[in-house]
């Protein structure tokens, strides 16, 4: 059985992962993948449940909390009109099929390049976070034919490989192609649940080490992580979005930015040893 004292750690930890990927979230427009992964990380290795797969698991767990927020996030959305529908069914296919390639790459795959993965994308989000201007345009309408398969699946792709939703990824391309920012972040709320549908149901099928994963895994995914997890955002999130209606938001998403560039470096950084 459990030492009750470490589920109570765990039990702590995880209240204050989830309080403040809610209050991000909210905050800020992104999802709470890009701060749950590296923070499910840190939680775990402290905790003692390090192994060559913890990674999957941070992964795994994060993109299960996607289904329900993204959910709640589109029907939100869709109450006001927001969600562009069309794109959503055009872009589904790619969508599913980048996240499952996705899934089938990160299960072959140890935290090591996992932890090097995240930590290079992150970068590359945290410099369009700082750098990105709201005039870049590649078009003046979502693509189709070739641009729109290899968009797709590379959204989906990379997503899985980050253990996030469609926003890091999907939001830029929406507005790249003159997408409204209210309606490219509805849309991509979407995006969220397709990414997250098939990568959690490839990662159920996946076997954890008996020593290296908390109580309560299912193949790759910590119900206990996705349950307090969930509970929280729900409660945190209006706080952060009331928070950003008083802030600068282009400049709060900036020093999110830096924050993240951190993050993806010192992810880096323990990936390489160092």
């Amino acid at each position: 059985m459990p030492d009750p004292g470490l589920l109570a750690l765990m039990a702590l930890m995880l209240l204050a992962i989830g309080a403040l990927a809610g209050i991000l979230a909210g905050l800020l427009g992104v999802g709470g993948g890009i701060v749950l992964v590296p923070a499910f990380f840190y939680a775990f290795t402290v905790l003692g449940y390090d192994s060559p797969q913890l990674m999957q698991m941070c992964l795994a767990t994060s993109l299960a909390t996607i289904i329900v927020t993204s959910t709640r996030s589109v029907v939100a959305h869709h109450r006001r009109g927001a969600v562009d529908w069309g794109v959503l069914r055009t872009w589904a296919p790619g969508i599913a099929l980048g996240a499952v390639v996705g899934v089938a790459l990160a299960t072959s795959l140890r935290s090591t390049a996992l932890q090097a993965i995240f930590g290079a994308l992150a970068t590359l989000v945290a410099l369009y976070m700082i750098l990105g201007r709201a005039h870049w345009r590649l078009g003046d309408a979502m693509p189709g034919g070739l641009a729109r398969a290899g968009l797709a699946p590379g959204i989906g792709f990379l997503s899985v490989l980050m253990g996030i939703g469609g926003g890091s990824f999907g939001v830029p391309v929406l507005t790249l192609y003159s997408t409204p920012m209210h309606r490219a972040v509805a849309t991509a709320a979407g995006f969220g649940f397709l990414i997250a549908v098939p990568s959690v149901m490839g990662f159920l099928l996946v076997t954890m080490p008996e020593g290296g994963r908390p109580p309560l895994t299912i193949g790759a995914v910590n119900l206990v992580a996705f349950g307090i997890v969930i509970a929280m955002t729900v409660i945190t999130a209006p706080m952060g979005v009331a928070l950003a209606h008083r802030t600068d938001a282009v400049r709060l998403r900036r020093i999110f930015g830096l924050f993240l560039t951190v993050v993806g470096l010192n992810m880096l950084r323990k990936a390489a040893g160092w």
